[in-house]
Protein backbone atom coordinates (compact mmCIF):
# COMPACT_ATOMS: atom_id res chain seq x y z
CA UNK A 1 0.00 0.00 0.00
CA UNK A 2 1.51 3.34 -1.04
CA UNK A 3 0.23 5.35 1.90
CA UNK A 4 1.49 8.71 0.65
CA UNK A 5 -1.50 8.60 -1.70
CA UNK A 6 -4.05 8.05 1.04
CA UNK A 7 -6.20 10.94 2.19
CA UNK A 8 -8.09 11.38 5.42
CA UNK A 9 -11.02 9.33 4.13
CA UNK A 10 -8.81 6.34 3.41
CA UNK A 11 -7.16 6.68 6.80
CA UNK A 12 -10.57 6.58 8.47
CA UNK A 13 -11.59 3.50 6.50
CA UNK A 14 -8.33 1.76 7.34
CA UNK A 15 -8.90 2.33 11.01
CA UNK A 16 -12.48 1.07 10.86
CA UNK A 17 -11.35 -2.02 9.00
CA UNK A 18 -9.10 -3.18 11.86
CA UNK A 19 -10.31 -6.19 13.80
CA UNK A 20 -11.76 -5.85 17.27
CA UNK A 21 -8.65 -7.45 18.74
CA UNK A 22 -6.31 -5.06 16.98
CA UNK A 23 -8.44 -2.09 17.98
CA UNK A 24 -8.32 -3.18 21.58
CA UNK A 25 -4.55 -3.57 21.45
CA UNK A 26 -4.19 -0.21 19.72
CA UNK A 27 -6.27 1.45 22.41
CA UNK A 28 -4.13 -0.08 25.12
CA UNK A 29 -0.92 1.01 23.44
CA UNK A 30 -2.27 4.48 22.68
CA UNK A 31 -3.01 4.92 26.35
CA UNK A 32 0.73 4.70 26.90
CA UNK A 33 1.11 7.75 24.68
CA UNK A 34 -1.03 9.64 27.19
CA UNK A 35 1.31 8.72 30.02
CA UNK A 36 3.15 11.46 31.93
CA UNK A 37 5.64 13.48 29.88
CA UNK A 38 8.91 11.78 29.03
CA UNK A 39 10.74 14.49 30.94
CA UNK A 40 7.95 16.02 32.98
CA UNK A 41 10.10 18.60 34.74
CA UNK A 42 11.25 20.32 31.55
CA UNK A 43 9.84 21.58 28.27
CA UNK A 44 10.88 22.29 24.70
CA UNK A 45 12.33 25.56 25.95
CA UNK A 46 12.87 28.65 23.83
CA UNK A 47 16.42 29.97 23.48
CA UNK A 48 16.70 33.73 23.90
CA UNK A 49 16.75 35.76 20.66
CA UNK A 50 20.07 37.34 21.62
CA UNK A 51 21.65 33.90 21.83
CA UNK A 52 20.00 32.66 18.63
CA UNK A 53 21.43 35.64 16.76
CA UNK A 54 24.92 34.24 17.39
CA UNK A 55 24.16 30.99 15.51
CA UNK A 56 25.57 31.33 11.98
CA UNK A 57 25.98 29.35 8.78
CA UNK A 58 29.20 30.91 7.51
CA UNK A 59 30.48 30.88 3.94
CA UNK A 60 31.70 33.13 1.06
CA UNK A 61 35.40 33.76 0.53
CA UNK A 62 36.32 31.35 3.30
CA UNK A 63 38.97 28.63 3.04
CA UNK A 64 37.99 25.04 2.60
CA UNK A 65 38.95 22.36 5.11
CA UNK A 66 42.49 22.17 3.66
CA UNK A 67 43.10 25.83 4.47
CA UNK A 68 43.38 26.92 0.82
CA UNK A 69 42.49 30.62 0.59
CA UNK A 70 43.37 31.08 -3.08
CA UNK A 71 39.82 31.37 -4.33
CA UNK A 72 36.23 31.16 -3.21
CA UNK A 73 35.29 27.52 -2.65
CA UNK A 74 31.88 27.84 -4.36
CA UNK A 75 33.47 29.30 -7.49
CA UNK A 76 36.16 26.62 -7.46
CA UNK A 77 33.60 23.83 -7.21
CA UNK A 78 31.54 25.36 -10.03
CA UNK A 79 34.61 25.55 -12.27
CA UNK A 80 35.51 21.94 -11.51
CA UNK A 81 31.99 20.73 -12.29
CA UNK A 82 31.89 22.63 -15.58
CA UNK A 83 35.23 21.20 -16.67
CA UNK A 84 34.26 17.64 -15.73
CA UNK A 85 31.01 17.83 -17.68
CA UNK A 86 32.60 19.56 -20.67
CA UNK A 87 35.32 16.93 -20.80
CA UNK A 88 32.82 14.15 -21.50
CA UNK A 89 34.04 11.77 -18.78
CA UNK A 90 30.74 12.07 -16.88
CA UNK A 91 27.13 12.13 -18.07
CA UNK A 92 24.34 13.92 -16.21
CA UNK A 93 21.32 11.80 -15.24
CA UNK A 94 18.13 12.40 -13.23
CA UNK A 95 17.39 11.37 -9.67
CA UNK A 96 14.46 9.29 -10.88
CA UNK A 97 16.63 7.37 -13.35
CA UNK A 98 18.94 6.32 -10.52
CA UNK A 99 15.99 5.14 -8.43
CA UNK A 100 14.44 3.30 -11.36
CA UNK A 101 17.72 1.61 -12.29
CA UNK A 102 16.82 -1.19 -9.85
CA UNK A 103 20.51 -1.61 -9.09
CA UNK A 104 19.30 -2.88 -5.73
CA UNK A 105 15.94 -4.48 -4.99
CA UNK A 106 14.60 -3.74 -1.53
CA UNK A 107 11.63 -5.24 0.24
CA UNK A 108 8.27 -3.46 0.44
CA UNK A 109 6.53 -3.12 3.81
CA UNK A 110 8.16 -3.37 7.22
CA UNK A 111 10.28 -6.51 7.52
CA UNK A 112 11.43 -6.08 11.15
CA UNK A 113 9.80 -5.35 14.48
CA UNK A 114 9.31 -1.61 14.96
CA UNK A 115 7.08 -1.12 18.06
CA UNK A 116 5.29 1.63 16.11
CA UNK A 117 1.80 2.21 17.47
CA UNK A 118 -0.70 0.50 15.13
CA UNK A 119 -3.06 3.40 15.74
CA UNK A 120 -0.90 5.43 13.32
CA UNK A 121 -1.03 2.88 10.45
CA UNK A 122 2.71 2.12 10.12
CA UNK A 123 4.06 1.47 6.63
CA UNK A 124 7.42 1.60 4.87
CA UNK A 125 10.05 -0.57 3.24
CA UNK A 126 13.34 -2.39 3.82
CA UNK A 127 16.75 -2.46 2.15
CA UNK A 128 18.17 -5.49 0.42
CA UNK A 129 19.88 -7.97 2.73
CA UNK A 130 23.36 -6.59 2.12
CA UNK A 131 22.43 -3.04 3.09
CA UNK A 132 20.26 -4.31 5.95
CA UNK A 133 23.16 -6.17 7.57
CA UNK A 134 26.22 -4.02 6.81
CA UNK A 135 28.43 -3.05 9.75
CA UNK A 136 31.36 -0.83 10.58
CA UNK A 137 32.04 -2.03 14.11
CA UNK A 138 34.83 -4.57 13.55
CA UNK A 139 38.16 -3.37 14.88
CA UNK A 140 40.15 -6.52 14.13
CA UNK A 141 42.14 -4.94 11.32
CA UNK A 142 40.57 -7.23 8.73
CA UNK A 143 37.22 -5.46 8.59
CA UNK A 144 36.20 -4.87 4.94
CA UNK A 145 34.12 -1.89 6.04
CA UNK A 146 30.42 -1.25 5.78
CA UNK A 147 27.72 1.35 5.30
CA UNK A 148 25.36 2.75 7.96
CA UNK A 149 22.26 4.91 7.19
CA UNK A 150 21.72 8.30 8.85
CA UNK A 151 19.75 11.00 7.00
CA UNK A 152 16.37 10.89 5.24
CA UNK A 153 14.55 13.16 2.82
CA UNK A 154 12.11 12.60 -0.04
CA UNK A 155 10.37 14.10 -3.03
CA UNK A 156 7.76 15.42 -0.59
CA UNK A 157 10.47 17.93 0.45
CA UNK A 158 11.18 19.00 -3.13
CA UNK A 159 9.45 21.85 -4.96
CA UNK A 160 7.12 19.63 -6.99
CA UNK A 161 3.47 20.52 -6.47
CA UNK A 162 2.31 16.98 -5.61
CA UNK A 163 5.36 15.78 -3.72
CA UNK A 164 6.39 13.30 -6.41
CA UNK A 165 8.80 13.12 -9.34
CA UNK A 166 6.71 12.46 -12.44
CA UNK A 167 4.16 10.74 -10.25
CA UNK A 168 6.73 8.58 -8.45
CA UNK A 169 7.51 8.79 -4.77
CA UNK A 170 11.28 9.04 -4.40
CA UNK A 171 13.12 8.72 -1.09
CA UNK A 172 16.76 9.57 -0.34
CA UNK A 173 18.86 8.13 2.47
CA UNK A 174 22.40 9.19 3.36
CA UNK A 175 25.02 6.69 4.55
CA UNK A 176 28.54 6.91 5.92
CA UNK A 177 31.04 4.10 5.41
CA UNK A 178 33.07 2.97 8.38
CA UNK A 179 36.11 0.74 8.61
CA UNK A 180 38.21 -0.40 11.57
CA UNK A 181 36.47 1.94 13.98
CA UNK A 182 36.44 5.01 11.72
CA UNK A 183 32.89 6.20 11.11
CA UNK A 184 33.54 8.67 8.32
CA UNK A 185 35.54 7.01 5.55
CA UNK A 186 33.20 7.68 2.58
CA UNK A 187 29.65 8.98 2.02
CA UNK A 188 26.81 8.02 -0.32
CA UNK A 189 23.12 8.69 -0.98
CA UNK A 190 20.52 6.08 -1.93
CA UNK A 191 17.80 7.09 -4.41
CA UNK A 192 14.73 4.90 -3.82
CA UNK A 193 11.50 4.46 -5.75
CA UNK A 194 8.89 2.84 -3.52
CA UNK A 195 5.45 2.00 -4.92
CA UNK A 196 4.17 0.12 -1.89
CA UNK A 197 4.41 -3.19 -3.73
CA UNK A 198 8.01 -2.83 -4.93
CA UNK A 199 11.16 -1.08 -3.76
CA UNK A 200 14.14 -0.37 -6.01
CA UNK A 201 17.13 1.90 -5.56
CA UNK A 202 20.64 2.89 -6.55
CA UNK A 203 23.63 4.26 -4.59
CA UNK A 204 25.40 7.53 -5.47
CA UNK A 205 28.86 8.34 -4.11
CA UNK A 206 29.38 11.89 -2.81
CA UNK A 207 32.44 13.54 -4.34
CA UNK A 208 34.32 16.84 -4.36
CA UNK A 209 35.13 18.41 -7.78
CA UNK A 210 38.67 19.52 -8.55
CA UNK A 211 39.89 22.30 -10.83
CA UNK A 212 41.41 19.86 -13.32
CA UNK A 213 37.97 18.49 -14.25
CA UNK A 214 38.25 15.44 -12.01
CA UNK A 215 36.96 14.73 -8.50
CA UNK A 216 37.86 13.06 -5.21
CA UNK A 217 35.74 11.18 -2.68
CA UNK A 218 34.12 13.18 0.11
CA UNK A 219 35.68 11.87 3.33
CA UNK A 220 35.45 12.67 7.05
CA UNK A 221 31.69 12.95 6.59
CA UNK A 222 29.10 11.28 8.82
CA UNK A 223 26.08 12.38 6.70
CA UNK A 224 24.21 13.21 9.93
CA UNK A 225 21.12 14.55 8.15
CA UNK A 226 19.79 15.46 4.72
CA UNK A 227 17.15 17.68 3.08
CA UNK A 228 16.05 17.98 -0.57
CA UNK A 229 15.11 21.60 -1.19
CA UNK A 230 14.43 22.86 -4.70
CA UNK A 231 17.38 21.69 -6.78
CA UNK A 232 19.61 21.52 -3.71
CA UNK A 233 20.52 18.63 -1.48
CA UNK A 234 21.75 19.68 1.98
CA UNK A 235 23.88 17.15 3.85
CA UNK A 236 24.80 17.77 7.49
CA UNK A 237 28.22 16.87 8.85
CA UNK A 238 28.32 18.09 12.42
CA UNK A 239 29.57 21.67 12.22
CA UNK A 240 29.34 21.70 8.43
CA UNK A 241 26.47 21.94 5.95
CA UNK A 242 27.43 20.52 2.57
CA UNK A 243 25.44 21.55 -0.52
CA UNK A 244 24.87 19.44 -3.64
CA UNK A 245 22.76 20.07 -6.75
CA UNK A 246 20.22 17.51 -7.96
CA UNK A 247 20.84 18.68 -11.54
CA UNK A 248 24.39 17.33 -11.36
CA UNK A 249 24.19 13.58 -10.81
CA UNK A 250 26.89 11.88 -12.85
CA UNK A 251 26.90 8.47 -14.46
CA UNK A 252 30.38 6.95 -14.33
CA UNK A 253 32.26 5.59 -17.32
CA UNK A 254 33.68 2.59 -15.48
CA UNK A 255 33.46 0.62 -12.24
CA UNK A 256 36.62 0.32 -10.17
CA UNK A 257 38.04 1.27 -6.79
CA UNK A 258 39.52 4.45 -8.24
CA UNK A 259 37.73 7.78 -7.63
CA UNK A 260 38.09 10.49 -10.27
CA UNK A 261 38.88 10.86 -13.96
CA UNK A 262 41.89 9.13 -15.49
CA UNK A 263 42.63 9.01 -19.23
CA UNK A 264 39.19 10.46 -19.90
CA UNK A 265 37.34 7.72 -17.96
CA UNK A 266 35.48 8.35 -14.70
CA UNK A 267 35.05 5.99 -11.78
CA UNK A 268 33.61 6.32 -8.26
CA UNK A 269 34.75 3.44 -6.09
CA UNK A 270 32.48 0.81 -7.63
CA UNK A 271 29.49 3.20 -7.70
CA UNK A 272 27.63 3.64 -10.97
CA UNK A 273 26.93 7.31 -10.11
CA UNK A 274 28.50 10.21 -8.24
CA UNK A 275 27.24 13.61 -7.09
CA UNK A 276 29.64 16.58 -6.78
CA UNK A 277 29.52 19.07 -3.94
CA UNK A 278 28.77 22.66 -5.00
CA UNK A 279 29.43 24.49 -1.73
CA UNK A 280 29.83 24.44 2.04
CA UNK A 281 28.67 26.32 5.12
CA UNK A 282 30.21 26.07 8.60
CA UNK A 283 28.83 26.75 12.06
CA UNK A 284 32.23 26.69 13.75
CA UNK A 285 35.73 25.33 13.17
CA UNK A 286 36.15 24.64 9.43
CA UNK A 287 39.21 22.50 10.09
CA UNK A 288 37.37 20.19 12.48
CA UNK A 289 33.61 20.14 11.75
CA UNK A 290 33.18 16.87 13.68
CA UNK A 291 34.49 18.61 16.78
CA UNK A 292 31.06 20.12 17.44
CA UNK A 293 29.82 16.90 19.09
CA UNK A 294 30.25 18.68 22.41
CA UNK A 295 29.21 22.04 20.97
CA UNK A 296 28.37 24.90 23.27
CA UNK A 297 27.90 28.62 22.82
CA UNK A 298 27.53 29.79 19.24
CA UNK A 299 28.95 26.61 17.67
CA UNK A 300 25.88 24.62 16.59
CA UNK A 301 26.14 20.94 15.73
CA UNK A 302 24.00 19.82 12.79
CA UNK A 303 23.19 16.31 14.02
CA UNK A 304 19.98 15.94 11.99
CA UNK A 305 18.05 17.90 9.36
CA UNK A 306 14.44 18.27 8.24
CA UNK A 307 12.38 20.78 6.26
CA UNK A 308 9.48 22.87 7.53
CA UNK A 309 7.25 24.13 4.70
CA UNK A 310 4.21 24.91 6.85
CA UNK A 311 4.96 28.64 6.67
CA UNK A 312 8.09 30.37 5.46
CA UNK A 313 10.52 27.66 4.36
CA UNK A 314 12.86 26.73 7.19
CA UNK A 315 15.67 24.22 7.63
CA UNK A 316 15.37 22.53 11.03
CA UNK A 317 18.50 21.09 12.62
CA UNK A 318 18.79 19.01 15.77
CA UNK A 319 21.77 18.37 18.01
CA UNK A 320 22.62 14.93 19.30
CA UNK A 321 23.91 14.67 22.85
CA UNK A 322 25.39 11.38 24.03
CA UNK A 323 23.43 9.54 26.73
CA UNK A 324 26.20 10.42 29.18
CA UNK A 325 25.66 14.12 28.45
CA UNK A 326 21.92 13.87 29.06
CA UNK A 327 19.30 16.13 27.53
CA UNK A 328 19.75 19.66 26.22
CA UNK A 329 20.30 19.17 22.49
CA UNK A 330 19.31 22.28 20.56
CA UNK A 331 16.65 22.50 17.84
CA UNK A 332 17.57 25.38 15.51
CA UNK A 333 15.50 26.93 12.72
CA UNK A 334 17.44 28.35 9.74
CA UNK A 335 15.47 30.52 7.24
CA UNK A 336 15.67 29.51 3.58
CA UNK A 337 15.43 31.59 0.41
CA UNK A 338 13.07 29.86 -2.02
CA UNK A 339 14.41 31.78 -5.02
CA UNK A 340 18.01 30.61 -4.51
CA UNK A 341 17.22 27.36 -2.64
CA UNK A 342 19.92 28.31 -0.14
CA UNK A 343 19.97 29.60 3.45
CA UNK A 344 18.64 33.16 3.68
CA UNK A 345 21.14 35.95 4.23
CA UNK A 346 20.45 39.37 5.63
CA UNK A 347 22.09 40.97 2.60
CA UNK A 348 19.78 39.14 0.20
CA UNK A 349 22.79 37.69 -1.63
CA UNK A 350 22.54 34.15 -2.91
CA UNK A 351 25.63 32.87 -1.10
CA UNK A 352 26.33 34.63 2.18
CA UNK A 353 26.34 34.07 5.92
CA UNK A 354 22.94 33.08 7.29
CA UNK A 355 21.67 33.67 10.83
CA UNK A 356 19.31 31.35 12.69
CA UNK A 357 15.85 32.72 13.38
CA UNK A 358 14.69 30.61 16.32
CA UNK A 359 15.94 27.92 18.69
CA UNK A 360 14.87 25.55 21.45
CA UNK A 361 16.49 23.10 23.83
CA UNK A 362 14.94 19.67 24.20
CA UNK A 363 14.52 17.50 27.30
CA UNK A 364 14.64 14.38 25.09
CA UNK A 365 17.75 12.32 25.75
CA UNK A 366 20.01 11.37 22.81
CA UNK A 367 17.84 13.16 20.24
CA UNK A 368 18.70 11.73 16.81
CA UNK A 369 16.08 13.40 14.62
CA UNK A 370 13.53 16.21 14.71
CA UNK A 371 10.75 17.33 12.35
CA UNK A 372 7.63 19.45 12.65
CA UNK A 373 4.15 19.50 11.13
CA UNK A 374 3.77 23.19 11.99
CA UNK A 375 2.04 22.49 15.30
CA UNK A 376 4.08 19.79 16.97
CA UNK A 377 7.75 18.89 17.00
CA UNK A 378 8.51 15.17 16.71
CA UNK A 379 11.84 14.13 18.23
CA UNK A 380 13.40 10.66 18.02
CA UNK A 381 15.53 9.64 20.96
CA UNK A 382 15.70 7.43 24.01
CA UNK A 383 12.53 6.12 25.61
CA UNK A 384 11.91 6.94 29.27
CA UNK A 385 13.05 4.30 31.77
CA UNK A 386 10.79 1.25 31.84
CA UNK A 387 9.44 1.51 28.31
CA UNK A 388 11.82 -1.22 27.14
CA UNK A 389 11.17 -3.40 30.17
CA UNK A 390 14.40 -4.34 31.91
CA UNK A 391 16.57 -3.13 28.99
CA UNK A 392 18.25 0.22 29.85
CA UNK A 393 17.16 3.13 27.62
CA UNK A 394 20.69 3.58 26.24
CA UNK A 395 21.28 -0.10 25.44
CA UNK A 396 21.76 -0.94 21.75
CA UNK A 397 18.86 -3.41 21.93
CA UNK A 398 16.45 -0.82 23.32
CA UNK A 399 13.76 0.48 20.99
CA UNK A 400 13.68 4.23 20.40
CA UNK A 401 10.78 6.56 21.09
CA UNK A 402 9.32 9.45 19.10
CA UNK A 403 8.40 12.26 21.47
CA UNK A 404 5.92 15.00 20.55
CA UNK A 405 5.64 18.51 21.93
CA UNK A 406 4.43 21.98 21.11
CA UNK A 407 6.89 24.81 21.59
CA UNK A 408 7.48 25.57 25.27
CA UNK A 409 5.50 22.51 26.37
CA UNK A 410 6.66 19.22 27.84
CA UNK A 411 7.05 16.35 25.37
CA UNK A 412 5.13 13.08 25.65
CA UNK A 413 5.97 9.77 24.01
CA UNK A 414 3.95 9.67 20.80
CA UNK A 415 5.01 6.13 19.89
CA UNK A 416 7.85 3.70 20.32
CA UNK A 417 9.99 3.32 17.21
CA UNK A 418 12.65 1.08 15.63
CA UNK A 419 15.95 0.61 17.45
CA UNK A 420 18.35 3.55 16.94
CA UNK A 421 15.86 5.63 14.95
CA UNK A 422 17.69 8.49 13.25
CA UNK A 423 16.37 11.36 11.09
CA UNK A 424 12.68 12.22 10.68
CA UNK A 425 10.91 13.87 7.74
CA UNK A 426 7.34 15.18 7.58
CA UNK A 427 5.24 15.02 4.39
CA UNK A 428 2.80 17.90 4.15
CA UNK A 429 1.01 16.06 1.33
CA UNK A 430 0.08 12.90 3.22
CA UNK A 431 0.31 14.05 6.84
CA UNK A 432 2.76 11.25 7.51
CA UNK A 433 6.01 11.29 9.44
CA UNK A 434 8.88 9.33 7.88
CA UNK A 435 12.00 7.98 9.57
CA UNK A 436 14.76 5.41 9.35
CA UNK A 437 17.01 3.57 11.77
CA UNK A 438 20.67 2.52 11.76
CA UNK A 439 20.67 -0.55 14.04
CA UNK A 440 23.41 -3.00 13.08
CA UNK A 441 22.53 -6.68 13.09
CA UNK A 442 24.88 -8.56 10.79
CA UNK A 443 23.01 -11.85 11.22
CA UNK A 444 19.39 -10.92 10.58
CA UNK A 445 19.30 -7.19 9.86
CA UNK A 446 17.17 -4.70 11.76
CA UNK A 447 16.81 -1.67 9.46
CA UNK A 448 13.62 -0.17 8.08
CA UNK A 449 12.40 3.05 6.50
CA UNK A 450 9.02 3.73 8.08
CA UNK A 451 6.15 6.16 8.09
CA UNK A 452 3.24 6.81 10.44
CA UNK A 453 0.07 8.87 10.10
CA UNK A 454 0.28 11.94 12.34
CA UNK A 455 -2.53 13.89 10.66
CA UNK A 456 -5.40 14.95 12.98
Amino acid sequence: MQVDNIGSVCRTHARRAASAVLLTLAMLVSCLALAPPAMAATVLARISPSTVSTFKLNTVHTPDVTGDTSTDIWERYQTGIQRAEAGGAVTKVSALSVAESAQHIGRPLLCHATRLNTRYIPDGFCWDEGDDRSSNYNNTGTDPGGWVPQGLTASHDSDNADGTINGRHVYLASWYRGKNGSQNEFARVSFVKNTGSSTAYGHVLLVEPTLDGSFTAVTRTHTDGMVWYGNRLFVANGGELQVYDMRHIWRMGSSSERVGVANGVSSARWHAWAMPMIGRYWTGDRQNPRGCQAATGSWVCLGSLSLDRTGKDVLVSGEYRSPAAGAGGRVIRWPLNSSTALPESGSGAGIATSTAEEGYTTPVWAMQGVATDGTYYYMSGQCPPGWNGDVPPDHEDAFSCIHRARKEEAPHVFTMAPRMTQNLSYSRFSGRLWGLNEKINTAEGDRVVFSIDVAP
